[in-house]
């Protein structure tokens, strides 16, 4: 049985048509009846249907009858995310595969997410079968692209696959390529057992259902089975394969694709990447790769009422159950009242968070100033970790401050390369390497600080390569740097939610820029409010916002000058005693634009 099993994933950089072909595969397999074909079958999220990415991995299992063999085989497809936040994701699905599809686009050739995909299936030892997907169009370059797949893996020419996920043309070849290609799983059936968990998704009825691919040993109902890192033990109510539905089976082995459910109802007791072995006969080790997922991002999120704050934590608890790769934690914010301190994957993560708040969970939330993880070294000898400005020691305190640096590869048109090298220049970039890939399209290699990059790189790169360049990136360790904390004070008080810190040679112009944002955002008052934006006790910029004055003397016509003097003094002491008492508002606006700050 074992070998006519084949275990494949689709690697491809975001929009080369990934979620299109798994839809054609299920279609010329019959997993999916004409009725209940719709486009993008796997993702099923509203999100990933409306913007075109897949968000979460999905799994499933198509039976086919080989044309050229005659035999039947079992198919089993790991879809893969495309976007660079969720890397470890793909590294997983990657390493519960023997094979790879590496889908590129023949209007747009080989882009950056492409080949950090391949590198990854490539150190896992998978078959990769190049396939080049949108041929119909007419503005397809089959035969430059292709040269790149060549220059890339270093196939011969006959190798590279033609196809249009979308007509459904050079389908029935993939499918055979599969079959012939794509060696059949090595694993004993007779040893221990040994699964790599994939994925995992929440039911609010069954709990939480692992997606594991078997290694090796067999797994029967009702086992007692354990996840090695969290070493916990679980009853396996029900095991199964994955096909449009979930369906059962009694025994699964060496090779197999499937879920387990054993009533887990926390998501932190199953992590991606982890083992699941039995309780009386372990494994002797646990598969390689597993690492806790660590974020890169992290921002604080209120909700707007605060009121609401409980059903806040609900919210995001029930969004972390579908998302284990979220972290939070309780915070406080002066302005802001309470809320959480979240760490994302990327700026993409967090961009979906937000709006998975809102569509799932009807929750108004604000969404602070981004900012990545420094290490603080003291004065005393001692290091701290800093997610947050407000975390930020005294600078008499500081010995040295080291933020996180990436490692980018941007891939783009050689007319471009111009405005990209300045863009990453002017975010301190250090220039590694230049590669070219054909005659016009140039690999760029940088180091970078992340703190420079989650901002809003990403979407300045792609308008000045008019949509051209892609970037792919991983840390790359931490590096000393001069930072400073910059806060904002209105009349004196600091406004704790609108802090950042930022790298020393920012700072005036970005505090300047604050300060006239904020300057026509905040409502003019009874009292003048004064801007400023401050370094320590240094005052770097500073705004004023007029005071309202209502004219006292209109009253008072002719007579003597003491009768107008009075009454303007009179108006003096009150608005110098309502300046005591007045506190100024931040409306919800001036949060928000300071975020997107040009």
């Amino acid at each position: 049985m074992n070998k006519n099993i084949r275990n494949f994933c689709i690697i491809a950089h975001i929009d080369h048509g990934k979620s299109t072909l798994a839809d054609r595969l299920l279609e010329y397999t019959n997993t999916v009846s004409q009725r209940e074909m719709q486009d993008q079958v796997l993702d099923d999220m509203e999100l990933e249907k409306e913007r075109g990415i897949t968000i979460k991995s999905h799994a499933i299992q198509m039976n086919y009858k080989s044309t050229t063999t005659g035999e039947d085989y079992v198919l089993n497809l790991i879809d893969t995310p495309g976007h660079v936040d969720f890397s470890y994701e793909v590294s997983r699905s990657i390493a519960a595969c023997e094979g790879a599809l590496l889908v590129v686009d023949a209007t747009q050739g080989i882009q950056a997410q492409t080949i950090s995909n391949l590198y990854l299936a490539l150190e896992n030892d998978l078959e990769i079968i190049p396939v080049m997907n949108k041929i119909d169009l007419d503005s397809a370059m089959p035969e430059e692209v292709a040269d790149e797949i060549m220059d890339l893996i270093g196939c011969p020419r006959e190798d590279i696959l033609s196809c249009s996920a979308k007509t459904g043309q050079g389908v029935p070849e993939i499918l055979e390529a599969i079959v012939n290609r794509v060696p059949a799983p090595e694993g004993d059936e007779n040893a221990p057992l040994q699964a790599l968990v994939f994925d995992s998704v929440f039911n609010p009825f069954r709990g939480i259902i692992s997606y594991f691919r078997i290694i090796n040993g067999t797994i029967k109902t009702n086992d007692w089975v354990k996840f090695i890192s969290t070493e916990k033990d679980y009853h396996a109510d029900e095991i199964g394969v994955l096909r449009l539905n979930m369906e059962p089976r009694k025994t699964m082995q060496a090779g197999d694709v499937g879920y387990i459910i054993s009533g887990i109802k926390t998501s932190k007791e199953v992590r991606v990447g982890d083992t699941i072995t039995h309780v009386e006969n372990p494994c002797e080790k646990a598969i390689e790769g597993f690492e806790a997922v660590k974020p890169m991002v992290f921002a604080g999120v209120y909700p707007v009422d605060t009121d609401d704050y409980e059903e806040l934590r609900a919210s995001i608890e029930k969004l972390q159950l579908n998302d284990a790769s979220l972290t939070f934690e309780p915070e406080s914010s002066l302005a802001l009242g309470f809320g959480f301190r979240c760490g994302f994957l990327g700026l993409l993560h967090m961009e979906i968070v937000q709006e998975r708040l809102t569509r799932e969970f009807n929750m108004d939330v604000i969404t602070t100033v981004p900012n990545v993880q420094y290490k603080v070294k003291l004065t005393n000898g001692s290091e701290i970790d800093v997610y947050n400005p407000s975390g930020m020691p005294e600078p008499n305190n500081i010995s040295e401050v080291y933020e996180p640096y990436i490692h980018a590869q941007i891939i783009t048109k050689a007319d471009y390369i111009g405005p990209v090298i300045k863009l990453c220049m002017d975010k301190r970039g250090i220039l590694k390497n230049q590669n070219y890939l054909t005659t016009d399209r140039i690999e760029i290699t940088f180091d970078l600080p992340l703190g420079e990059v989650v901002f809003d790189f990403y979407d300045k790169l792609k308008s000045i390569s008019k949509g051209y360049a892609s970037l792919d990136y991983y840390l790359n360790g931490y590096q000393p740097s001069k930072l400073v904390k910059l806060e904002i004070l209105l009349n004196g008080d600091p406004v704790d939610a609108l802090s950042t810190l930022t790298y020393v040679d920012n700072a005036y112009p970005i505090g300047r820029r604050m300060c006239e944002k904020l300057k026509d955002l905040i409502p003019r008052q009874q009292f003048d409010v004064a801007i400023q934006a401050a370094i320590g006790g240094k005052i770097i910029a500073r705004e004023t916002v007029r005071q309202v004055r209502k004219d006292v003397t209109a009253k008072c016509y002719g007579g003597d000058i003491t009768r107008k003097r009075k009454l303007l003094e009179k108006q003096k002491e009150g608005k110098k005693r309502m300046r005591q008492v007045g506190n100024v508002e931040v409306p919800q606006s001036a949060f928000l634009a300071v975020l997107k700050l040009d």
